[in-house]
């Protein structure tokens, strides 16, 4: 029979370390569009993808990709990263993946779909304890309590 009790710091580990693992693999993405492929690259192939306004969404994605995922590495604006990125894993399935099936050898959406789920998932239940935004959250939590002025 499995323990009914699990120690309370547990569920933030498992936060940290999924936070850790997607993060980590959109800096990644997010860096390669930014700073190996560039800007003009980026929005060259986008347009080749038929994805609508390819500079805009180059920037999209390309930011989202690099700044969301240190967000996430670091639990700082979980929630909007995960959405934020969620989107952007969206517009891949719907402009490049959708058509291929679920395998990624195929050309499937598989990949961008658990991305996109460990992404919604943590932006519902935020980054855990061992976060910014744990540390940020506490502090304005325990803040003392400022008088009103009488008028």
């Amino acid at each position: 029979m499995l323990p009914t009790r699990r120690p309370p710091a547990l569920p933030d580990a498992g936060l940290l370390i999924g936070r850790l693992a997607v993060g980590v693999i959109f800096v990644a993405h997010g860096w390669q569009k930014v700073f190996d492929t560039g800007h003009a690259g980026v929005a060259d192939g986008f347009d080749k993808l038929g994805i609508p306004l390819p500079d805009l969404s180059a920037l999209f994605a390309s930011y989202v990709e690099l700044l969301g995922g240190a967000a996430l590495i670091v639990g700082l604006l979980t929630p909007l990263a995960g959405v934020l990125i969620a989107l952007n894993m969206g517009g891949a399935f719907w402009y490049v993946h959708k058509g291929h099936g679920i395998f990624s050898e195929n050309g499937g959406y598989e990949y961008v779909m658990v991305l996109a789920g460990v992404a919604l998932l943590l932006a519902a239940t935020g980054a855990g304890r061992f976060s910014l935004d744990a540390v940020i959250w506490r502090r304005r939590e325990n803040a003392p309590e400022h008088e009103s002025i009488p008028a």
